[in-house]
């Protein structure tokens, strides 16, 4: 007599919620200490466990970059993790945003989130807004 033993079935991913789709680091990607930031981040500030990207107009480029914490994605949101972190971007931001890496310095002059984002023909020294 033989006895079958069934494989292990890897968990299902987690179910987005309808309307959000998934996406990847072709989008938008984090760096190590960019993932990292955003999760202490997380941790510290208690307004969301997803980091949102978007696109405004404003700045000395004509459009800036805005970071800040959601509790959950919306309608129309895609989803992409990186670093250990979920972060957000709507369809309109996702046109500007593609390609782009997030990184995080923590120098005391200079330091912060900075953007390197192929489509931008030209930036601000500040790095948070740029044109295109």
């Amino acid at each position: 007599m033989t006895t079958e033993t069934a494989a292990p079935t890897a968990a299902p991913p987690s179910a987005l919620p309808e309307g959000v789709r998934e996406g990847n680091e072709n989008l938008v990607r984090l760096t190590e200490a960019a993932g990292a930031k955003v999760r202490a981040l997380v941790a510290r500030e208690n307004q969301g466990e997803y980091l949102r990207v978007a696109i405004s107009g404003g700045g000395c480029n004509g459009l800036s970059y805005k970071l800040r914490f959601s509790p959950a994605p919306k309608r129309g949101d895609i989803l992409v993790r990186s670093a250990g972190a979920p972060v957000l971007v709507d369809v309109k931001t996702a046109l500007y945003l593609k390609g782009t890496t997030v990184d995080y310095s923590d120098r005391l002059i200079g330091g912060g989130f900075k953007f390197t984002n192929p489509n931008a023909k030209a930036s601000c020294s500040c790095g948070e807004s740029f044109s295109v």
